[in-house]
């Protein structure tokens, strides 16, 4: 924007910033140890990622349910056809041949093609998202820069004596390079690290880049990663319809008994389109994307308090308020959540309009039913990590600009936020990574790798979900569950639950079932089972999905989700 004419140097000098107005530096720091800096910090949030990912390979904790799921889907794509899961599909009860489009919009995922031409294998899944969280690193220092740095007021002059220029540079480049290393090592990144693969391994580094590119008014960069992240999956258009409202706010024209600002008007532009081109985005995906691919619309939906579909929902909210109240705090743990996130953070957040993009997000996690959107144990907390320090930084940033006890006050916070930040993930999974009991598995987990050993290539396979990613690459396996299949092998435990069943003694009922009706026991160790099929005999109540099936949705033990630490 230029610079309004008719006013003095000082009036220049004192009035409120352009929102994202051009920087002296994004770097962080000079040149070169700039650079080396962002690619150690880097190459640390890499490495801790894949080794929490790795650790849980290791001792045979990654599912079927996710892994094996993201692994047929990438598959599919890297031998150019659409992601079809049977492990999700079989589960579910979903037609042969179902898109993962039609269970979440992702088609953004078709990106880790390439990984798989180079290495068809779950755990190139585990480094493809570890590269993308690492990807975040870059941006969060440049976002700490905008945010320390004082903005250029137009008269090519920043101010102050050399001394105290370079007073601020060392001060910027503490601040990228901590917000680095409390991004890079952040419990978020670590939880998802542990959770194997998700799509949020893409929606993080680009939701960090829709800010950053805001905050620089690169503003055609920043659209664009509004469009990919809409792309990433169906509910995060209305995330960026939120950000485009603080942009509004952010971009608007000051008066004169606020200071002077003629406004943004490629920013005002660009925030009104994100404001309806995000929810729009949603609304598509949700309506008729994911129904042409053969899912449904309400197939995710999990908010029975407030109502039993949208429109009942949104009637009922307009004749009673204090539902949403009652919803979100219906379970101790919901209100637990939120001083966790915000309270970690020393409830500096809550002084920036950035945080306003979280609300979606957490309302889809509070108002829901199922408990495990509650617990901060799987990767939903990665979504709201980048947002949840860029708010950080804003406030920070504005302290310290500001000099004086308010800057002493930023360097005071940001210390703490520092340092609870990285006990927060010695704590929940840091410690762990240091501890080879850990990586190894349990003596349930390795026999279910040895019993998979025996299972020849190309069988078809039902098996525990602990087991399925190292089969799913070798074999034609589906999840066991509730539901026989009539499969040539079953790899099952017969007195530990697991995943989906509801208790330990549905197992070992299966077993019983299964061996009056044509199975033979081929080898047992440790509780884990491998039985054959030798006849033709039908099994009771065995089904494959059709055509015809109907779709079924996921039963979560009562049990689940009510400890904030555990999923």
């Amino acid at each position: 924007m230029p610079v309004e004419t008719g006013l003095s140097p000082s009036t220049r000098a004192n009035r409120p910033p352009l929102p994202g107005a051009a920087r002296p530096s994004a770097s962080g720091g000079a040149g070169p140890l700039a650079g080396r800096r962002t690619a150690v910090l880097t190459l640390l949030c890499f490495t801790i990622t894949a080794a929490c990912g790795f650790q849980q390979w290791s001792a045979v904790l990654l599912g079927g349910f996710d892994l094996g799921i993201f692994h047929q889907g990438v598959a599919g794509y890297a031998h150019l056809g659409l992601p079809v899961s049977p492990v999700k599909s079989y589960h579910h009860e979903f037609p042969p041949g179902f898109s993962l489009l039609g269970d979440h919009f992702s088609p953004v995922l078709a990106a880790l093609a390439p990984l798989y031409w180079v290495w068809e294998d779950p755990r190139a899944l585990i480094l493809g998202q570890a590269l993308l969280l690492a990807a975040g690193v870059p941006l969060i220092r440049r976002i700490a820069v905008h945010c320390f740095t004082r903005p250029d007021d137009g008269t090519g002059d920043a101010g102050g004596s050399a001394p105290a220029d370079a007073a601020q540079a060392r001060a910027v480049g503490r601040a990228a390079d901590l917000a680095g290393l409390v991004y890079g090592l952040g419990w978020p990144l670590l939880a998802a690290g542990r959770g194997g693969f998700h799509e949020v391994a893409f929606a993080v580094p680009l939701i960090l880049l829709m800010l950053e590119r805001g905050l620089a008014r690169r503003y055609g960069t920043a659209a664009l990663a509004a469009a990919l992240l809409c792309a990433t999956k169906e509910d995060l258009g209305l995330l960026v319809g939120v950000h485009g409202l603080v942009l509004l706010w952010r971009c608007r024209p000051y008066g004169e008994g606020r200071g002077e600002r003629s406004g943004d008007r490629r920013g005002l532009t660009h925030g009104a389109a994100l404001l309806v081109g995000g929810p729009l985005a949603s609304a598509l995906a949700i309506v008729l994307l994911i129904p042409a691919m053969g899912g449904q619309p309400d197939y995710y939906w999990v908010y029975g308090q407030i109502g039993p579909d949208a429109a009942s929902a949104f009637t009922n909210l307009l004749t009673d308020p204090l539902l949403l109240v009652r919803a979100a705090t219906d379970a101790a743990v919901k209100p637990l959540l939120l001083l966790w996130l915000f309270g970690t953070l020393l409830l500096l957040p809550l002084r920036s309009a950035t945080t306003l993009c979280l609300l979606p997000l957490l309302a889809e996690r509070v108002l829901s039913d199922n408990p495990n959107h509650w617990s901060i144990a799987h990767h939903y907390d990665a979504l709201l990590w980048p947002v949840l320090l860029t708010a950080v930084l804003e406030v920070l940033g504005r302290l310290h600009l500001r000099g004086g006890t308010h800057r002493r006050a930023a360097h005071g916070l940001g210390a703490t936020v520092v340092a609870g930040s990285l006990l927060c993930s010695l704590l929940l999974g840091g410690i762990s990574l240091l501890t080879p009991a850990f990586w190894r598995p349990s003596a349930s987990n390795a026999a279910l790798v040895r019993g998979a050993g025996l299972i020849p290539d190309g069988a078809q396979v039902e098996a525990d979900n602990q087991v399925v990613p190292r089969l799913v690459g070798r074999t034609d396996v589906v999840l066991v569950d509730a539901t026989p299949r009539g499969r040539d092998y079953v790899l099952i435990r017969s007195d530990t639950r697991t995943f989906p069943f509801q208790r330990a003694e549905e197992q070992a009922e299966r077993i019983g079932l299964l061996l009056a009706h044509g199975y033979r026991r081929l080898w047992a160790e440790d509780g884990v089972v491998l039985l054959h099929r030798e006849g033709e005999e039908p099994v009771p109540g065995a089904r494959v999905p059709d055509d015809d099936s109907t779709p079924v949705k996921e039963i979560v033990p009562t049990d689940v989700g009510h400890n904030l630490f555990k999923g």
